[in-house]
C-alpha cells in the first residue's frame, strides 16, 4: 500500500511538472517570429551603404482599362475619364474621372467589372475626391481608400448624363416608377430617342455621405458600396495613407489646416514644388484612430510585412511603433552617429575616386576605425532620412540623400542617396511567457 502511495505521488508530480513553464528555462530562449516582439523589445544592427533593396511591383494596376475607356467614349460624353485602379484580384477597376466644370484638383469616383460594366456610382455631386495620386485598393481586393471633402462649387452642378443601362432599366414599364425619380432623365438618351425596354437593372445614385471642409480618409468596398469616412477630424488634412499587409488598417499622415498653409507659402517663396509635413496616425477601418507621434514628418510611414508594426522618419531617426495589442509600445533608434561615421568613410572613398588613387574593386572603407565623430558640416554625404522599405519583419531599409525639388526642373537636385538596413532581433532577456 505504502508502495502504491509513492507511484501516485510521483506521478502527480510529474503531470504537474509537464503543464507548467520551468522557472529555470534558459534566459535567452526567444520567440519564432518578431509578430509578437513589442516594438520596445527589439534589438537592432545597423549596416551602411547596402545594395538597394528588391522592391515587389505595387499590387493595383494603374494601366488605363480599356473596356472603362470605350465606356466612357461612348456614353458619357461630358466626362472625361483621367484614370483608372485595377484591384489586386483584376476583377474591380475603379473609375477616377471628372465632369466639365469640376475644379483641376477635383475628381469623382465610379466602380466597374474588368469587362467595363458599371457597377455602382460612388460619389454624389457635393463630394470631391481630392489627392487622386492616394487612392489605393487594399492588398486583399476588398475595399478602397481615399481622400475627400465637400466640393467647393456646388452652386449649379451639371445634369449627370444617363448610361444606356440607366435608359433600358428605366423604360422598361411603368411600374420602373422609383428608379425614374432616381434617374430624373432615365426615359431618354441624350438625343432624346426612346430606349428599347430592357430587364437590365438600373444603376443607384450615388449615396450622400457626411463630408468636411477638411481632407479626411473614406473607404468603401469592392462594389463601391458602403462608403465611409474613417477620420472625422475638422480642420485635419490627410494627404497620405498605406494599408496594411492584413488590410485591416492603414498608417497615415495628416496636418492640420494651419501648418498646411504655412508649409505651402514657405516653399512658394522659395520658388519649390510644396511636399507636405505631417504627423503619422494609425487609423483603423472601424474608425479608431491613434496619433503615433507629434512631431511632423515628410517620410511615408512603412508598415512591417507581418502588419505588427509601423516604422517612421525625423530626419536621421527612425522609430518603430506596435500596430496590435492592448498596451502599445515605441521604440527610437537614433543613427545619427553611425550615419556621421559611415558618410566620413563614405566621402573619403568618393574622394579617393574622383582623384583616381582608389582601387574601385577593393573594399571600401568603412570608417570604423574613426575615434571621433566627424563635423556634420564637413560632410557632403550626410543627409536625413529621405525613403522607406520594409523586405522581411527583421529587415528595414532606409535611404539617405539629398533631394531638392524646385519649380523649375533644371534648378532641382537628386545627390548622395545610399541605402542602409536595419537587422531587428527579440532581446536576449524577451523569454516564452507562454
Amino acid at each position: 500500500m505504502n508502495n502504491f502511495i509513492k507511484l501516485i505521488c510521483i506521478g502527480s508530480l510529474l503531470i504537474s511538472s509537464g503543464c507548467q513553464r520551468s522557472d529555470f528555462q534558459s534566459p535567452t530562449a526567444a520567440p519564432a517570429t518578431l509578430h509578437d516582439v513589442p516594438a520596445l523589445r527589439l534589438n537592432f544592427r545597423f549596416e551602411t551603404d547596402v545594395p538597394a533593396p528588391t522592391v515587389n511591383q505595387p499590387a493595383q494596376t494603374e494601366e488605363r482599362n480599356v473596356a472603362v475607356q470605350a465606356d466612357f467614349d461612348q456614353n458619357r460624353t461630358q466626362e472625361t475619364l483621367d484614370k483608372t485602379l485595377t484591384s489586386p484580384d483584376k476583377q474591380r477597376v475603379l473609375a477616377i474621372y471628372h465632369r466639365t466644370g469640376d475644379l483641376p484638383s477635383e475628381f469623382r469616383l465610379d466602380m466597374y467589372s474588368a469587362d467595363g460594366k458599371l457597377l455602382r456610382r460612388i460619389t454624389y455631386d457635393g463630394m470631391a475626391i481630392h489627392f487622386a495620386e492616394t487612392i489605393v485598393w487594399s492588398p486583399d481586393s476588398n475595399t478602397v481608400a481615399f481622400v475627400a471633402m465637400i466640393r467647393a462649387n456646388q452652386s449649379n452642378p451639371l445634369p449627370l448624363p444617363p448610361t444606356p443601362a440607366e435608359n433600358q432599366a428605366n423604360t422598361n414599364s411603368e411600374a420602373n416608377t422609383e428608379a425614374n425619380v432616381i434617374n430624373t432623365n432615365a426615359d431618354a438618351n441624350v438625343n432624346g430617342n426612346v430606349v428599347a425596354p430592357t430587364a437590365s437593372p438600373a444603376i443607384e445614385a450615388p449615396k450622400v455621405v457626411l463630408t468636411f471642409r477638411t481632407e479626411q480618409i473614406y473607404i468603401c468596398n469592392r462594389e463601391g458600396a458602403e462608403i465611409k469616412p474613417i477620420t472625422q477630424n475638422e480642420g485635419l488634412i490627410y494627404f497620405y495613407f498605406v494599408w496594411s499587409p492584413d488590410s485591416s488598417a492603414l498608417a497615415a499622415l495628416a496636418a492640420t489646416y494651419q501648418e498646411w498653409n504655412f508649409l505651402q507659402y514657405q516653399a512658394e517663396s522659395k520658388s519649390e514644388l510644396f511636399t507636405p509635413a505631417g504627423r503619422p496616425r494609425l487609423v483603423e477601418k472601424t474608425g479608431r484612430e491613434r496619433r503615433l507621434d507629434d512631431n511632423l514628418t515628410i517620410v511615408r510611414p512603412v508598415w512591417s510585412p507581418d502588419s505588427a508594426k509601423i516604422a517612421v522618419a525625423f530626419d536621421k531617426q527612425v522609430r518603430i511603433y506596435d500596430a496590435i495589442g492592448d498596451a502599445p509600445t515605441q521604440a527610437a533608434i537614433p543613427l545619427r552617429n553611425q550615419l556621421l561615421i559611415s558618410s566620413k568613410a563614405f566621402d573619403e572613398n568618393l574622394q579617393r575616386q574622383l582623384e583616381g588613387a582608389e582601387n574601385r574593386n577593393a573594399p571600401a572603407n568603412t570608417g570604423q576605425e574613426t575615434a571621433t565623430l566627424p563635423d556634420e558640416n564637413s560632410l557632403v554625404s550626410f543627409n536625413p532620412i529621405i525613403n522607406f522599405e520594409w523586405t522581411a519583419d527583421e529587415l528595414l531599409y532606409l535611404q539617405t540623400g539629398y533631394i531638392k525639388q524646385m519649380k523649375n526642373e533644371t534648378d532641382s537636385a537628386r545627390s548622395y542617396l545610399r541605402w542602409h538596413r536595419l537587422i531587428f532581433s527579440p532581446q536576449a532577456s524577451l523569454i516564452n511567457q507562454k
